[in-house]
């Protein structure tokens, strides 16, 4: 993706089912919980860098023994560096002899992530500030275990603002307008409930004092807990949590929109928002692991017995993130690398038609990295393609008798496409560059090229992964490519047009930023059409007075006088650089929407390309994110 775009969170959990003492006398370490924690997060560093935190959960600790611990840091390169921080504070002890590595006891009780249960977060923000404070997990302390709560998540919910009227309306005092908070809290009150009714129909009974403590840790039922919580959330989520007294859950989206896998064994079970994390650090294959079901939850008694239920009455079809597919999970995936080369594949027969079949003088690159893969389906597609003409006239040539060494030649040898890295991208003037925003001079700096590989006969196809606001394009990528002078220029986006708002964990909510959106208006204003604006803002304020489960997306309107063609046509004269020394023709390509299906079957989830929103609160935020577009105001619509 060449514009710079944050996006999702991960996610890592690690429960541990045997004592510390078997994995230092199997593994060699009692800290393997920990250990494999830090591996988890590190595999999934690409969902986030705003900062992280780690959380753990120690069993059967002493009365007066803490036993939920919980560290949060926004520092750079805060994962390596909190996690370096612990171990060495860990052998630190030890060589003070604080700690006996060979004593499981010594460990639990001075070395606060010697637990059984620990859990990792890795945060890109879209909503809330970039502090310590925002980062995750989030804690609820109380005296008792089982209603004192930690919990963390990968997920945006569209009605927080409604969630915190509710707290508000039981008498809560909500200090927080994040999301985060009024999940801990919501599913904070539940547990107090359950804790207070098992509590008195304990009394009741009149059992011991003493008992009532662990009766209430077994007869706590955390799946019926958390489907009482869970009702009225509305968005994508991926939610984990540990209870004081060892329970433990991780619960995913109805519709599926955020990501999570797990695999158990009898001793661990793991938890991750990708796959790959956990078949690398396991040492496990694909089939080994487990995809958690939408609008279910994975419980985890303080026993370590696993179970998993649903948490809504009716599961609807699943609509899982197609972004996670096209860019923001990592490619090494085995299902995800194959789908990202059909994504390519898919955009031949648009290349060959832009390129009129001039195979032979084409040069075929990418950018930015992670649209390599892509790159290597779009370069096979074009083989393959190439492969039948040449099949087909070989036996075209036999059949007429004119099959000599020269044709032979000339089929076989020529015409054949070439992949070229023609674009580079300095990571570092990057990163500069989003630390001084506004600079946009530097920008065009970004990347740079390979001289020499492109001639003046050549067309330039470049793929993209996607294409949300082009400017990147505009003013870098685009004016770097004519300086390799080619004839003419396609950039070929693996994604469709982006037009509609993200509002499930993805940084795109500003309407006005989409260059799909910006092309859109400018065709109408070219049209003389521009009345379409305040119509369908009328209608948006229309839709917003009804209830969000009966609202309908009209923002659709905008684009429904113009084909996709056209659309596009738009875009690539805004994005062309207004004073680029090179004059050639520039085409921006966009996969349709049903090859996108048909590459990502199992992914349907594409609210941001067609406006089919999963959830109703998806439907209130594009119409809200249309008014704060006409009204000239920024920032997000929930």
């Amino acid at each position: 993706m060449s514009d710079l775009l944050t996006h999702e969170c991960g996610i890592a959990m690690v429960r541990l089912k045997k004592p510390l003492s078997y994995f230092r006398e199997k593994y060699g370490t009692s800290l393997y919980g920990f250990q494999k924690l830090f591996l988890l997060m590190e595999k999934q560093h690409n969902r986030g860098q705003d900062g992280m935190g780690i959380g753990c959960c120690k069993l059967g600790m002493d009365h007066g023994k803490s036993y939920m611990f919980r560290t949060r840091s926004s520092e750079r390169d805060s994962l390596s560096r909190l996690f370096h921080e612990q171990m060495s504070h860990y052998h630190e002890l030890v060589g003070r002899g604080k700690i006996d590595p060979e004593n499981e006891g010594s460990i639990k009780n001075n070395f606060d992530y010697g637990g059984e249960i620990l859990m990792g977060h890795l945060r890109y923000g879209t909503s809330g500030d970039f502090g310590t404070g925002a980062c995750h997990p989030y804690i609820r302390r109380t005296n008792w275990p089982t209603r004192t709560l930690m919990v963390m998540g990968n997920f945006n919910m569209t009605n927080t603002v409604e969630l915190n009227e509710r707290l508000i309306r039981r008498g809560q005092h909500p200090v927080f307008d994040t999301d985060t908070q009024t999940v801990l809290e919501e599913i904070g009150f539940h547990l107090d409930q359950a804790h207070t009714k098992i509590y008195r129909k304990l009394r009741n009974k009149a059992v011991d004092s003493e008992e009532i403590s662990p009766a209430i840790s077994e007869s706590l039922d955390m799946a019926r807990l958390l489907r009482k919580a869970s009702r009225g959330w509305d968005g994508g989520y991926t939610i984990a949590g540990i209870v004081g007294n060892g329970d433990s859950f991780v619960m995913r989206d109805p519709a599926g929109i955020r990501p999570c896998y797990f695999f158990e064994t009898d001793e661990f079970c793991a938890f991750a928002s990708e796959r790959v994390p956990l078949m690398t650090v396991f040492d496990l294959g694909k089939s080994d692991i487990t995809e958690l079901s939408p609008g279910h939850v994975a419980v985890i008694k303080n026993t370590g017995n696993m179970t998993i239920e649903p948490f809504v009455d009716v599961v609807p079809e699943p609509k899982k993130c197609a972004f996670e597919r096209i860019y923001f999970s990592r490619g090494n995936d085995p299902e995800i690398y194959q789908e990202r080369k059909a994504l390519g594949a898919a955009l031949v027969p648009q290349v060959l038609e832009f390129i009129e079949n001039d195979i032979e003088n084409t040069v075929v690159s990418f950018v930015p990295n992670t649209a390599e893969t892509a790159y290597h389906g779009l370069l096979e597609g074009l083989r393959l393609h190439r492969r039948k003409e040449v099949r087909d006239a070989l036996i075209k040539a036999r059949e007429e008798g004119t099959l000599d060494e020269q044709v032979i030649e000339n089929l076989i040898m020529g015409r054949w496409p070439r992949g070229e890295k023609i674009a580079h991208k300095d990571i570092k003037m990057r990163t500069f560059i989003s630390q001084e925003s506004g600079r946009d001079q530097l920008v065009s700096h970004v990347y740079d090229v390979t001289y020499d590989v492109v001639g003046p006969e050549d067309n330039l196809v470049v793929i993209d992964d996607s294409i949300v606001r082009g400017t990147t394009l505009k003013q870098s990528i685009l004016k770097i490519l004519g300086r390799t002078n080619p004839k003419r220029i396609a950039v070929a986006s693996t994604a469709p047009q982006i037009r509609y708002p993200d509002c499930y964990g993805i940084d795109m909510s500003e309407l006005g930023k989409f260059i799909a959106f910006q092309a859109a208006v400018g065709l109408l204003r070219d049209g003389g059409k521009s009345g379409l604006l305040r119509e369908v803002a009328e209608a948006c304020r229309e839709e917003l007075r009804k209830p969000a489960s009966a609202m309908k997306n009209c923002v659709k309107a905008i684009y429904a006088p113009f084909s996709d063609e056209e659309i596009a046509g738009k875009i690539a004269e805004l994005l062309t650089p207004d004073n680029g020394e090179w004059k050639g023709e520039i085409k921006i390509i966009y996969l349709g929407v049903e090859a996108l299906h048909r590459a990502l079957p199992d992914n349907l989830g594409d609210w941001y390309f067609t406006g089919n929103y999963p959830t109703p609160g998806g439907f209130r935020v594009v119409n809200e994110a249309f008014l704060k577009y006409v009204d000239g105001e920024g920032g997000r619509s929930y």
